[in-house]
């Protein structure tokens, strides 16, 4: 493969990466304005995010398959441009107060988020394994880095006091632009319809034993990731007594913290292996939830909320990677996994909103650190599988990572 391409692939994909994130905070950061506007408590909250959970749970089983017969790069279009038409409904149903077109809106939201993800990983394991080195955890900062600039920008635009309709039509422009422009650049043979030599149906891999302790690995990363996304913001409201500024600024802290660890963190695999640092940012996404939670003011919240981010930054792309280790069966092992950690990503912490009503959402927070337990327990399943050979009995560009 010409290295340049392959490096125009890994920009595209991680400028891809960074949009998907963008998109998401645009939504997550501003959690509390669309609570306020809807009229809406904690429970019934909960009820409305999981219409995203539902479009996703849809979605994701089918990427793998939907991704071996039109490739990456179109399937990436098609989540991105569901997407955007989930944004344009979100924005008519809170511009009219409709809380049934805000619900049909996330819900086709939650499926071309789900239809994104799966391919860009798929894309993104494709580049990590023509580079020879661990990259995936960069292009998961990138999703990162662009939750933070979409938090920022909802934090700002919040104390403007700028609607978020106008906020996400914005956005839906941008993706739209985005989408038709770099696709093009990804690896070609993963564009292309795949053969179907070596690649197993989806759903064979959903009895693979590697494959599913894989998933609960992400499972637990993956509810630590989207707890804080959905409910950060509102818990340093409400736990707290800040503003929806401060909430969206702590959103940011936790974004900026996951960001700068997902973008130098695939040296430490390099140097230490997946499991060891697997391991290592899992405890620390412990210790920082439960300082979160017990944190008597905003400051030492915030310290938790560093701790926290930079803990769960490295689950969801380690079991990416983990997933994509067998190129011939990258597809559809990378569905399920991603099937696994996003319904956890998507629907945990909607359920979290009812325990919130109970116990407040500040302290319905301990409950992720059940998952993350488990997620410690299975993390050796991670260990990468034998490097592939190609036929002429070179490496597949991929090196052990341990």
């Amino acid at each position: 493969m010409n290295p340049i391409a392959v490096r125009r692939a890994s920009a595209a994909t991680f400028a891809i990466f960074a949009l998907n994130g963008l998109v998401f905070a645009s939504w997550a950061a501003r959690i509390p304005s669309v609570t306020r506007t809807l009229g809406l408590g904690a429970a019934e909250m909960g009820l409305l995010l999981l219409t995203i959970a539902a479009g996703s749970v849809i979605a994701l089983p089918l990427a793998g398959t939907v991704v071996a017969r039109v490739g990456t790069a179109w399937t990436v279009r098609l989540g991105g441009f569901t997407s955007a038409m989930g944004g344009v409904l979100v924005s008519l149903g809170l511009a009219t107060v409709s809380v049934p077109l805000t619900a049909v809106g996330l819900f086709f939201y939650g499926v071309g988020f789900g239809l994104w993800d799966v391919a860009q990983n798929i894309e993104g394991a494709d580049v990590e394994r023509h580079l020879g080195r661990t990259i995936m955890p960069q292009y998961h900062g990138g999703f990162s880095g662009g939750a933070f600039i979409g938090a920022l920008l909802g934090a700002g635009l919040s104390t403007l006091e700028v609607g978020l309709p106008v906020h996400l039509l914005g956005i839906t422009a941008v993706v739209v632009v985005v989408m038709v422009v770099l696709p093009r650049f990804f690896l070609p043979e993963v564009g292309a319809p795949a053969s179907g030599a070596g690649e197993p149906k989806g759903a064979s891999a959903w009895t693979e034993r590697r494959t599913l302790l894989v998933g609960l690995v992400v499972l637990g990363a993956a509810l630590t990731e989207g707890a804080a996304n959905d409910w950060i913001a509102k818990a340093t409201v409400d736990g707290l007594g800040t503003s929806e500024s401060a909430g969206a600024i702590m959103f940011a802290v936790f974004v900026a913290a996951m960001t700068a660890f997902r973008l130098v963190g695939g040296r430490f695999i390099d140097s230490y292996g997946r499991v060891p640092v697997l391991l290592g940012s899992l405890a620390a996404a412990l210790a920082g939830l439960v300082l979160f939670v017990l944190a008597p003011n905003v400051w030492l919240a915030g310290v938790g909320a560093v701790l926290w981010g930079a803990g769960a930054a490295m689950g969801f792309p380690v079991g990416m990677s983990a997933a994509a280790d067998d190129p011939a069966r990258a597809a559809a092992r990378v569905s399920v996994v991603s099937t696994i950690g996003y319904v956890a990503f998507l629907a945990g912490p909607p359920l979290l909103g009812f325990l919130g009503d109970l116990v407040t959402v500040r302290w319905a927070l301990l409950a992720i650190g059940v998952a993350i337990v488990a997620s410690l327990l299975t993390a050796p399943a991670a260990k990468p599988l034998p490097v592939a050979v190609s036929s002429d009995g070179v490496p597949d560009g991929a090196k052990d990572l341990r």
